[in-house]
């Protein structure tokens, strides 16, 4: 005897047709199992090759900006070096200004400024009379007073100033347009 004689005849067709649904629904749980595994697995890699990427992306993106702050140190210490050295020409053209106007103010030095002649017999560098304070024979000189050759000092020392300044941008201007 089988076991499916054991059944009732009114009840066989829904036992077979509960066996074929239980046998469908089995094999569909299955089939989704394993179709979840494969997918798990394929999501798995791509989310292993998405952080592989972004790895290196980030260390690729990490290695630029590494290279743009050593330019830009770079050029800061250039920067910083011309800076200096225009300091440095600055104070020295200040401290020779200032020497120069001591040596006028203790009249250790004169300025003097060539006089225009209009004498016909002046193209002879010999003078014609004898002078005792010069053995220098050239065209004749007058001797700037005090105040105003302080004033021409001043003016020489800010055009002087104002040149170095200049250098120097031209210099930061250089420097930096040189890096783009």
């Amino acid at each position: 005897m089988r076991l499916f004689d054991l059944i009732p005849a009114q009840f066989r067709i829904a036992a077979a047709a509960s066996l074929l649904v239980l046998l469908a629904t089995g094999s569909a749980a299955l089939a989704w199992t394993v179709q979840g595994w494969r997918c798990g697995q394929q999501l798995e890699r791509q989310a292993r090759l998405h952080s592989d990427t972004l790895k290196e992306l980030s260390l690729a993106a990490a290695t630029q900006q590494r290279k743009e702050q050593d330019k830009r140190f770079a050029l800061e210490q250039r920067l910083q070096s011309k800076d200096e050295t225009h300091y440095k020409e600055l104070t020295d053209e200040q401290n020779k200004q200032a020497r120069l106007r001591d040596r006028l103010a203790t009249a250790d030095l004169r300025l003097s400024v060539v006089l225009a002649t209009t004498d016909a017999t002046s193209g002879c560098s010999v003078p014609t009379t004898t002078s005792t304070g010069r053995v220098v024979h050239g065209p004749a000189r007058a001797q700037l007073d005090r105040t105003h050759a302080q004033r021409i000092i001043g003016i020489t020392d800010a055009g002087d100033q104002g040149l170095i300044a200049l250098r120097a941008c031209q210099a930061y201007a250089k420097d930096v347009s040189a890096q783009k």
